[in-house]
């Protein structure tokens, strides 16, 4: 089995169709994942389901009670054919550290910037993340994210579908390998497209998804 990266906070299933691909992983799995909120002028919303801990899965798309954005929506979820699994986040315990020793070790996680979303109830979260590396357009490095005084997305009792295994296929495997360790995680890796699969136990058995 795959072994479940350190740090892991949460994959990203980014999708044009936000309903569409929110029924399909109830019917698939037997559990349906819970409304998380929109992103106030970004023109996205998701939807959210644990995978176990203090990881989970965001299932994100275009939000079609927010006006046009200014710019492209997240994870280009407007150019998207279908869902896919773009890319994925890590929490280290301090995130300007974290930042720090990656530099330090050969690799630029990107600037920090601040993010919010608001919850069905209202509740604006807020935090910071990493935008990246621009010169790496797979999605397998992950960005950094420092949830700061907001309650965790994961402390909401979510519906959980614990994660048994994630692994991902790159071009050059030793080339992804080289900032994971400066990030201090690791995901197991073959050659191939760049590409991610991941497995989780529901109630209709172990699913693979990506």
């Amino acid at each position: 089995m795959n072994a479940i990266p350190p740090l892991l906070d949460h994959l990203v299933l980014a999708t044009p169709d936000l309903d569409a691909t929110v029924a399909e992983f109830a019917r698939r799995t037997g559990v349906t994942p819970a409304p998380g909120g929109e992103h106030p002028g970004l023109g996205t919303r998701n939807h959210l389901v644990g995978l176990g801990g203090r990881s989970y899965l965001e299932i994100l798309g275009p939000d079609p009670e927010q006006p046009e954005p200014a710019g492209p929506r997240p994870f280009g979820v407007d150019r998207l054919a279908g869902p896919a699994v773009l890319t994925w986040a890590i929490s280290p315990p301090d995130l300007d550290a974290a930042i720090a020793a990656a530099r330090a070790r050969g690799h630029d996680p990107g600037p920090v910037r601040p993010m919010s979303r608001r919850t069905p109830d209202g509740t604006v979260l807020r935090w910071r993340l990493t935008d990246g590396d621009p010169g790496d357009a797979s999605g397998l490095v992950p960005f950094l994210i420092d949830w700061q005084e907001s309650p965790h997305p994961t402390a909401s009792g979510l519906p959980v579908t614990p994660l048994l295994a994630m692994s991902a296929s790159a071009p050059d495997p030793e080339k992804v390998r080289g900032p994971l360790a400066a990030l201090g995680t690791a995901l197991t890796l073959t050659t191939g497209p760049a590409a991610f699969s991941f497995t989780v136990d529901t109630p209709n058995g172990p699913v693979v998804l990506g």
